[in-house]
């Protein structure tokens, strides 16, 4: 379909084409950033590294995208700018060849760095694609937007156990051909947004968006989005332990060859693209507070359990808390971004980086529980983050949301 074509859809059409070209995009840009996450077990050896430095690592790169991308998103609302997202694909692929060859731990933390600020850049620009290209489908845009990066994300403990582990850190090198996709891609992308996304919004729909917000307290809001922040904290939380210390679990408490290990940890991400592209449809049709009520407190049973379960329970555990945990993000997004309209880029910027920044803090405080008592610990502590999904209990219905 061509973009003239595509811009001549009603607006209540979803844009599928450029859905699937900013999800494609995101399944590179997470693939690439996984590459660091995925080159754990290879630079502990290579680098003889703590748990604490690989938290610290971790840290940078997740703490850099967190402070930046609230911002990108603030700048956006006031004046859309479609082609820095071409431009922040290019701070991914200067990270990967930085990663590659890099020769110390300092260089390390200088090239996640790169990585983070290519991901601030990405993420809520992207994200408010997603919303302008939804139609009435914003749940469902959301999804699959998301799946690409569950994708991507997925991809890391493969690319370990494939490439890395063989071939060692200038395997990272092979990325450079995803940097340079995901550029072109994001230049289409970013055509498409300068004439659709970038006019200004009929007033019509503000003031319908801004008459359905003030059916809500300003009180009702600050609380609702206070308990949107606490869930993110309880998923991205749990899910750093996972990617940043699973595999390391297997291997020293069960004694799990490094790859064998990659794979366990490989079905954890992959049921958790599932889960996220099963949610969205799901938020759109049995009502957002419900599903995130659902995703969050349902991995409860799941992630309590693992931590007593041998490697075959642990592998079907994990699958299953993956599957469930991972529908919520995409639509705890979307739901924030009805419950603050008129600020699309800033919420989006602010959920993605408060999921970057709480997995880097949960990453760098985990490695030091790790080191000082042990990676069984952390899988125990871990375990309980889930049951603070029962606060979704206290956010307005959807009905309430919208104003009805």
């Amino acid at each position: 379909m061509k973009t003239a074509a595509i811009r001549a859809l009603p607006a209540s059409a979803t844009v599928f084409p450029i859905l699937f070209m900013i999800s494609t995009v995101h399944l590179l840009n997470d693939s690439m950033q996984s590459t660091v996450t995925a080159l754990f077990p290879v630079l502990r050896e290579s680098q003889h590294l703590s748990y604490g430095q690989i938290g610290l690592i971790a840290f940078m790169m997740n703490i850099t995208a967190s402070f930046l991308q609230p911002l990108v998103g603030w700048f956006a609302d006031k004046k859309p700018r479609p082609y820095i997202l071409p431009i922040g694909v290019c701070f991914t692929l200067l990270g990967v060849v930085m990663l590659a060859l890099a020769p110390s731990f300092a260089m390390i933390l200088l090239s996640v760095t790169a990585i983070g600020v290519g991901s601030a850049v990405f993420h809520p620009e992207s994200s408010r694609v997603a919303y302008l290209a939804a139609g009435s489908n914003r749940g469902l845009a959301q999804s699959i937007f998301q799946v690409g990066g569950n994708i991507g994300s997925s991809l890391g403990p493969v690319m370990t156990a494939l490439i890395f582990i063989p071939l060692g850190q200038k395997g990272v090198l092979l990325f450079v051909i995803a940097a340079v996709a995901g550029i072109v891609l994001q230049t289409v992308v970013a055509r498409w947004y300068a004439a659709v996304g970038a006019a200004p919004k009929p007033k019509k729909a503000v003031a319908h968006d801004e008459k359905s917000a003030l059916k809500l307290s300003a009180g009702k809001v600050r609380m609702s989005v206070g308990i949107l922040i606490l869930l993110v904290f309880s998923k991205h939380v749990y899910l750093s332990s996972f990617t940043s210390f699973y595999s390391l679990y297997l291997i020293d408490d069960f004694g799990v060859g490094k790859q064998q290990a990659q794979w366990y940890l490989f079905a954890f991400l992959v049921a958790s693209a599932a889960g996220t592209f099963i949610g969205g449809p799901l938020a759109d049709r049995f009502g957002r507070r419900n599903i995130i009520w659902l995703s969050i407190l349902g991995t409860a049973p799941f992630s309590i359990a693992l931590p007593y379960a041998d490697p075959f329970w642990s592998a079907v555990l994990c699958i299953c808390a993956g599957f469930v945990l991972s529908s919520a993000f995409s639509i705890i997004v979307v739901y924030a971004q009805e419950l603050l309209p008129g600020k699309i880029g800033l919420v989006s910027g602010l959920f993605f980086g408060l999921a970057f920044g709480l997995g880097g803090l949960g990453s760098a405080l985990l490695g030091e529980i790790a080191d000082h008592t042990s990676i069984s610990t952390v899988m125990h502590i871990c375990a309980y983050l889930p049951l603070l999904g029962i606060f979704t209990l206290l956010l307005p219905k959807d009905a309430e949301l919208r104003g009805r």
